[in-house]
């Protein structure tokens, strides 16, 4: 995630290596990087200007204090003016009507549908709330496949007329019918096209008219950089819509629609997605956003996810498991598909602050625990729960049942004996750590 302008503002910070104090002649050459970085992240020069102008002014405006050196005083600087620029504070969603109404809207291709789809997903699971899915494109018979698809997955109800061909009643229709089934959110997904046309926009803004939505989020795909802002500004002037979603942000994102689409069009980005699996979506937090481009990690974010997927009830089961060295392979397993709900690997990684630089030209895939998985599940109920049995002729069926090879078993069994021998280690000291949502000590 915005790894070229990471690198380029990172060494336009480095100008400023070695410098006692900032002055106007030292700042310039950082001030023209930093420019050059977000220009080059698809940043309209304008803008790229206006945000320059800011931070060389307030650069020159402090006074750098004996603890920090000039490049870190820019860094926060920078950080500080990147959160502004998109936002400043986080926006929270509207979900509150009877039903509440959510007009999803946006060009095709954007990920509209799979949004609609997370953003049920969310409102259910983190608010409580009970949605109902709509598919009102009427032109692309697989956007209602899809959403059929997508709902049942996450076992929330959708509204489906493929028979009719008017998108304004069958939006219409689905606030009826979610008013009779006590519904108390509807999520309207609508028809999207390549480009913008009349066509698309006047039945869209038809649909707001008969339905008067609390919500009408543009959903932008972050990959097409300043086009995706100049797309925002066109449906925002027929539409008005109240928020903007970013997705596709685990892909080769440069940067430009979300440092610049809150100033373009004045409305909030209120989350963020990536990949395909329905839990990833995120509120959108600025300043978090801003530290990560600036390679300072996201801690917070990464806990909240940890706290999201761990079960206190079964941490302190855990707990005690491990303090009596009796972890076995059916935790472990399930401690592998806790993390992979939390989200992508490389970008879980990347939130925590000094390993995003590090990992960033290593190949870290989702199916990278695919290999363990099927070694685990190549093993009996009895050798799962009990790893001291597995001698070397179990090893050998494990490894036939998992297709991996004699020597992956081997090495799989020994590293986890040394994960057993260091968590045994650290339950003997006397200030033992503490994970994400468990007990006091681990």
């Amino acid at each position: 995630m915005f790894q070229s302008l990471s690198e380029k503002l990172e060494s336009a910070f480095k100008q400023l290596k070695g410098e006692g104090r900032i002055t106007e002649l030292n700042i310039a050459a950082t001030v023209k990087e930093i420019r050059r970085a977000l220009v080059d992240a698809d940043v309209n020069f304008k803008i790229a200007k206006e945000f320059t102008d800011r931070v060389k002014d307030k650069a020159l405006g402090e006074k750098v204090i004996t603890a920090i050196s000039p490049g870190q005083l820019m860094t926060k600087i920078v950080k500080d003016e990147l959160a502004d620029l998109m936002g400043g504070t986080e926006s929270e969603l509207n979900a509150k009507g009877n039903p509440a109404v959510i007009l999803i809207a946006g060009l095709q291709g954007s990920g509209k549908t799979t949004f609609s789809g997370k953003l049920a997903n969310y409102l259910k699971n983190k608010k409580g709330l009970s949605p109902l899915l709509v598919a009102a494109d009427i032109y692309r018979p697989a956007a209602m496949e899809q959403l059929r698809v997508l709902g049942e997955q996450i076992g929330v109800d959708v509204h489906l007329e493929p028979e009719t061909k008017d998108a304004v009643a069958i939006a219409k229709n689905a606030v009826q019918t979610a008013r009779s089934k006590n519904k108390n959110v509807v999520i309207i997904d609508t028809a999207g096209r390549l480009a913008i046309d009349e066509v698309m926009m006047t039945e869209v803004a038809n649909i707001k008219n008969a339905i008067n939505p609390q919500e009408i989020l543009f959903v932008v795909d972050s990959m097409t950089g300043q086009d995706a802002v100049n797309t925002a500004k066109a449906f925002n002037d027929r539409l008005d819509f109240t928020g903007v979603v970013l997705t596709k942000l685990d892909g080769d994102t440069r940067g430009g629609a979300a440092l610049t689409v809150k100033y373009t069009v004045q409305k909030p980005i209120k989350f963020i997605s990536s990949g395909e699996k329905m839990e990833t979506l995120d509120v959108f937090y600025p300043e978090r956003m801003a530290q990560r481009i600036l390679g300072m990690g996201d801690i917070t974010t990464l806990v909240e996810k940890a706290q999201e997927q761990f079960n206190e009830e079964q941490a302190r089961k855990l707990e005690k498991k491990i303090r009596k060295n009796q972890f076995d392979f059916e935790d472990f397993k399930t401690q592998l598909e806790q993390i992979k709900k939390m989200g992508n690997l490389k970008d879980l990684m990347g939130m925590i602050p000094g390993v995003g630089k590090a990992i960033k030209d290593v190949d870290i895939s989702d199916d990278s625990f695919k290999g363990i998985e099927a070694m685990i599940n190549s093993m009996t109920p009895l050798e799962r729960n009990n790893p001291d049995l597995i001698d070397q002729k179990r090893r050998t069926r494990i490894a036939k049942g998992s297709g991996k090879e004699l020597a992956d078993v081997n090495a799989f069994m020994k590293q986890f004996d040394q994960m057993k021998q260091m968590m045994k280690m650290m339950n003997k000291m006397p200030m033992g750590g503490r994970m994400p949502g468990m007990g006091k000590r681990f």
